[in-house]
C-alpha cells in the first residue's frame, strides 16, 4: 500500500478509509485541489506496476472508469468509514473488521495510527476514541443500510440542503462568465508567483516566514495553504520552504482552511490573492 502514501506526498489530499478488496478497492479521501482524476490515475497505474512486476505479468488490471460521490461531510463521514471498513465482513473474508490486512480499520482502533490515514484529520472530523469507535463499527454488522443507497443522481451524498447546495453551485458555475477562467486554476499555479503575491499583500517574503518558528502566525499559514492547495509542491516540498515538518503542514493548512468557514474576511483575503493567479 505505499503507493497510497506516495500519491498522498505527490497530490495533498486527506485519507479518511480505504479498504481494498480481491476486485475492486473504496477509498474516502479529501482533495486539496481540483485533481481527483489525476489521483486516481496515478493510484491505478502505481499498483498496477506494482501487481504485474511482483507477479510477472503485463497489461491492464482495471477496466472502465472509476466511480466518484461527492459527500456531505458533516451528514455521512462516520457512517461512509463504517460502511467502507465492514466491506470484509459483509464479503464473508472475515468475522470481524480487524481481521482483514488491507484495510484502514487497524488505524482507527490503534491509538497510535497506521501510517496511511490522516490522523490528526479524522480526529478533528470524528471525534471518537478507538474503544468508541470500534463499538460504532460492530453495530453495523447486523445492521442493513447501505448509506450509498441515498446517492442522489449517482454522484451526490448528503441531505437536502446540501444536494441543493451543490446543484445550485454547479449550474452558477456553468453559467457564470468566468467559468473559462476559473477552470485555468486547474493548473498548477507557480511557487514564486503564490510568494509575489503574498508579499504584496502581507509585506513578508518567504525568508521572512521561514523565520517565525513558533506556530504558524497568520500569513504564514496562508502562504502554506496557498502552496498546498494550488501548487504542485508536497507536503515535504512546503516543509523545507518554511522549516516544518510534513506533518505540521497538513496541520497549519488544515488549521486555517476551517478557520475559512467562519472568518468572512479572512475568505475575502484569500479570494483577493486567488483572483490574482494568472491575472
Amino acid at each position: 500500500m505505499h503507493y497510497l502514501l506516495h500519491a498522498k506526498e505527490k497530490y495533498n489530499f486527506y485519507l479518511y478509509a480505504f479498504v481494498f478488496m480481491g476486485n475492486h478497492y473504496h477509498l474516502l479521501l479529501e482533495t486539496t485541489q481540483p485533481n481527483l482524476a489525476r489521483i486516481m490515475h496515478y493510484i491505478n497505474s502505481s499498483y498496477t506496476t506494482y501487481y504485474n512486476v511482483k507477479r510477472h505479468k503485463s497489461g491492464h488490471l482495471f477496466h472502465g472508469r472509476y466511480k466518484s460521490i461527492l459527500v456531505d461531510k458533516d451528514s455521512y463521514l462516520l457512517e461512509l468509514t463504517r460502511y467502507i471498513h465492514l466491506n470484509p465482513v459483509r464479503a464473508k473474508l472475515v468475522a470481524k473488521p480487524e481481521g482483514y490486512k488491507w484495510t484502514s480499520y487497524h488505524g482507527y482502533i490503534k491509538k497510535g495510527g497506521d501510517g496511511y490515514i490522516d490522523k490528526e484529520q479524522v480526529k478533528r472530523d470524528i471525534p471518537l476514541s478507538p474503544e468508541q469507535y470500534k463499538e460504532f463499527t460492530m453495530e453495523g454488522i447486523t445492521g442493513t443500510h447501505n448509506p450509498l443507497k441515498d446517492v442522489y443522481a449517482g454522484f451526490i451524498l448528503g441531505k437536502t440542503s446540501f444536494i441543493k447546495g451543490k446543484l445550485a453551485y454547479l449550474k452558477q458555475r456553468v453559467e457564470s462568465k468566468d467559468f473559462s477562467f476559473k477552470g485555468e486554476l486547474t493548473s498548477p499555479v507557480g511557487v514564486s508567483e503564490i510568494m509575489k503575491l503574498i508579499a504584496r499583500k502581507y509585506g513578508k517574503d518567504m525568508a521572512e516566514l521561514r523565520k517565525l518558528k513558533n506556530h504558524p502566525a497568520q500569513d504564514k499559514k496562508v502562504a502554506i495553504y496557498l502552496l498546498k492547495r494550488y501548487s504542485n509542491l508536497s507536503n515535504a516540498e512546503i516543509g523545507e520552504h518554511f522549516g516544518l515538518s510534513y506533518s505540521s503542514v497538513s496541520k497549519a493548512a488544515g488549521s486555517l482552511e476551517k478557520q475559512l468557514q467562519s472568518d468572512k474576511q479572512l475568505k475575502k483575503e484569500i479570494d483577493d490573492i486567488v483572483s490574482r493567479f494568472k491575472g
